[in-house]
């Protein structure tokens, strides 16, 4: 219990301290080892844990990316992004829906180093001083050299790197003259050439552009106006509908087809945006009536999950700890978007990558092509 109460807090700190993604990635590595050695729970290929692991591994993933829509400073890197972890949720659904792991290599979770990468250069550096080009190109390289190898070591190829390490000494003596010739590089040919550093180490994320009360009343003006239901609802009806049926799929007595949960999560959203575009009306947006807000969708949503799983589900019986897992998901996901979206919006504004809805993405693109 303790550590699943981990790997659903400690991400949330994230959006704050983004680097905190490392302690979540060292959490992930050890948890099956420390349940196997202390715990009598089946965490083996075919145990009930695994399908917890995965979906919490989605979970923190969800978090990091509305981390980015908070903080970056970069628009093209965040496009990059938001392309990378979309393309690996839609990787992991199909492959929950068929069973087929080379779709993992087709579709590698390139996303959650390329935020690493990002994080660690804005240590010492102001991201949007990089091109487009640049975060292009550091992608790249992270999905061919980095991740298709490692995750068709892991998934294709199911190879344990300790027991390949023990069982193959040449590999070992390899792989270690590779990490000295990297090492060597990065010490005597990048390092040198380095930019002169922006700023001293920032381990806290970027200060928030000002003032956001006015970012949180043009998205809450955007609500009431109806033009929330263009962009935004169409983003959280995708996101959230990537997630929950990965979740559907690895939670066990679950049933629902993929329909249902789209189906589902679509009036689920509906139903968020309409307490949210309460709040907006009633001038209960801001940052100071979030808690109160939360609190509301949360007791909402579990409700809605209950009927969601009385009217579309195939059982009648429905699980408290499933449902209050559902319910913490969507409420989390919407309230944090919410809350980060204003900022994103505000910060690039001006943007030419900037696309505040589906029909400004179509009007950009004739543009463009004229």
């Amino acid at each position: 219990m303790a550590i699943v109460f981990a790997r659903l807090a400690v991400p949330l700190l994230i959006p704050r301290f983004p680097l905190v993604i490392l302690v979540v990635l060292v959490i992930d590595a050890v948890d099956q080892t420390v349940l196997a050695t202390f715990t009598d729970i089946d965490t083996s290929e075919a145990g009930a844990y695994q399908s917890v692991d995965k979906a919490l591994d989605v979970y923190y993933l969800s978090i990091a990316y509305l981390a980015a829509l908070r903080n970056w400073t970069s628009d093209a890197a965040f496009r990059i992004t938001q392309f990378l972890f979309y393309y690996r949720l839609l990787g992991v659904m199909l492959f929950e829906l068929s069973d087929s792991r080379w779709l993992l290599v087709v579709f590698p979770n390139t996303f959650e180093y390329f935020f690493i990468a990002y994080e660690l250069i804005r240590l010492r550096y102001q991201p949007s001083r990089f091109s487009a080009r640049f975060w292009l190109l550091l992608a790249a390289g992270i999905w061919v050299f980095v991740k298709i190898p490692q995750e068709y070591w892991i998934h294709v190829a199911k190879l344990d790197f300790t027991d390949a390490v023990r069982n193959h000494v040449a590999l070992a003596v390899v792989l270690g003259l590779v990490a000295l010739v990297v090492a060597f590089l990065l010490y005597r040919v990048l390092y040198p050439r380095r930019p002169a550093p922006d700023w001293s180490w920032r381990y806290v994320a970027d200060p928030l552009p000002a003032p956001l009360v006015d970012a949180h009343a043009r998205f809450a003006r955007r609500l009431e106006s109806g033009r929330f239901l263009t962009g935004e609802a169409l983003e959280q009806v995708t996101l959230l509908g990537l997630m929950c049926v990965i979740f559907t799929s690895v939670v066990p007595r679950i049933d629902a087809a993929f329909l249902q949960v789209i189906v589902g999560v679509a009036a689920i959203v509906f139903a968020n945006a309409a307490i949210s575009l309460a709040a907006a009306r009633h001038g209960g947006f801001g940052l100071e009536t979030a808690t109160a807000r939360y609190a509301a969708l949360l007791a909402t949503n579990l409700g809605l999950v209950y009927l969601a799983n009385a009217l579309l589900g195939d059982r009648r019986e429905f699980h408290l700890r499933y449902g209050l897992f559902f319910a913490f998901l969507i409420a989390t996901v919407i309230w944090l978007y919410d809350a980060f979206k204003p900022v994103y919006d505000l910060r690039f504004a001006d943007s030419e990558l900037h696309v505040r809805s589906p029909r400004d993405f179509v009007r950009r693109v004739r543009e463009r092509v004229a």
